[in-house]
């Protein structure tokens, strides 16, 4: 999010393979002193870590999608940094039978377009994000009824009690349950919306958009950002700039030499093994932003051969070892950790159980034994590594590095370049 903060060092460089890599940021010394009367008159140019194409956040999960969907539109609920749900566009209270949730929208809600911000249409687009989203499906099976009471008032009914109403609707990551005017939430889930119209802090400048050239945003003047201090999703957000720049720069070496000569004011997510080199740029901010990190996971496509075959699934698993994986997709152990909860490390659902071969690196004899027994007949392995986001580049060629490449191994591994659409 490019808000609520008091210099232009504003973003972070962040994955988390199989294991947790801290988010990054680099940004220039000089714009990072810069006063707030300074900031306000100047554009904040910025390199993300993808290309934007499709902008509507409910139609992909794609994170730089989520990404401008933050930008845009705003959740009715939020995420603080302690994985607490908060009010953002709205409060609520729950009955006493713990069946009815009731949300109230705050004062000073208006659609980009000048229009209030009605119940009715934060029902209409929680439905439309709950015929998409996991967590959002699950939450329409156990309500009875969702309606808007009043112009300012929601009300959901549930058929029993449901522990993970409000863990839902406060989803910080895709699909985020971003509110939109009725007519645009009418939309079928399947297609993609025809107008970028949020209640968001910034206003998306349609005419200046280029695919995979440049998006631009415009500070909304009539956002009313709450009173609390900014954590994470959560809290006020208080714009301190007029425009910002989204800028494509698919090479991360083109960002950086833009970055050094001030043509940009910084990259999201620079390549870990240039971090050393930028950190000695006394003119850069080399900082890491979000302790807790990313976490990436690999899934094997299970519809086609040799995946198919849980035996050969397994093996693969059971191949793999974390440290290695982390060394070829980052390096440096400053910026990744070890670690063997599926759900993330240090959150309230962690738990290594299962991932003692991942971990330790001892399941090659097993996996050899597996492979031998799913008659895999040594059909290569197509890993596709897309060129437009470094990070998920370098995780096509990591897996194996740590898999496919090792002696007592029999895959064989090819990686095209390009992307499968």
């Amino acid at each position: 999010m490019l808000l609520s903060l008091r210099q232009r060092t504003l973003s972070a460089c962040e994955s988390r393979s199989w294991g947790r890599v801290l988010a990054t940021l680099v940004a220039i010394t000089a714009l990072a002193s810069t006063g707030f009367a300074y900031a306000r008159s100047k554009t904040l140019s910025v390199v993300m870590h993808s290309d934007l194409r499709v902008i509507d956040p409910i139609y992909t999960t794609a994170y730089i999608t989520r990404d401008h969907g933050y930008m845009v539109y705003d959740t009715l609920l939020a995420t603080d940094s302690h994985l607490k749900v908060r009010p953002q566009m709205a409060d609520w209270t729950v009955s006493d039978d713990k069946l009815t949730y009731t949300f109230t929208l705050r004062d000073g809600l208006k659609w980009h377009d000048g229009q209030p911000v009605t119940a009715e249409d934060c029902v209409a687009s929680l439905r439309r994000w709950g015929a998409r989203d996991g967590m959002g499906q699950k939450l329409m099976d156990f309500t009875e009824s969702l309606l808007a009471t009043d112009a300012r008032t929601i009300t959901l009914k549930l058929r029993e009690p449901y522990a993970f109403v409000l863990d839902s609707i406060g989803k910080p990551s895709s699909l985020v349950p971003f509110m939109m005017p009725k007519r645009l939430a009418e939309t079928s889930p399947d297609k993609p919306i025809a107008e970028q119209i949020g209640s968001g802090p910034f206003k998306f400048v349609k005419a200046e958009f280029q695919p995979g050239v440049r998006a631009v945003y415009e500070r909304n003047a009539d956002y009313v950002p709450r009173n609390e201090t900014p954590d994470w999703t959560a809290g006020g957000k208080v714009v301190k700039i007029d425009r910002v720049e989204w800028i494509t720069m698919p090479d991360p070496q083109t960002a950086l030499n833009a970055l050094t000569a001030g043509d940009i004011d910084f990259v999201e997510r620079p390549p870990w093994d240039m971090l050393p080199i930028l950190a000695n740029d006394p003119r850069l901010v080399v900082h890491t932003l979000d302790g807790v990190g990313f976490q990436t996971i690999g899934r094997m496509n299970f519809l086609f051969p040799p995946f198919d075959n849980v035996r050969v699934r397994r093996a693969a698993l059971l191949a793999m070892r974390q440290k290695d994986v982390l060394d070829a997709l980052v390096g440096n152990p400053e910026y990744y950790k070890l670690c063997g909860a599926v759900f993330g490390c240090d959150t309230p659902l962690a738990t290594d159980v299962g991932s003692e071969t991942l971990m330790k690196g001892n399941g090659m004899a097993q996996a050899k034994k597996l492979l031998a027994e799913s008659g895999y007949d040594g059909t290569p392995v197509v890993i596709m590594a897309p060129g437009d986001v470094v990070a998920v580049k370098a995780r096509s060629r990591s897996s194996p590095r740590s898999c496919c490449a090792r002696p007592a191994s029999r895959w064989t591994c090819r990686r095209p370049t390009g992307r499968r659409s």
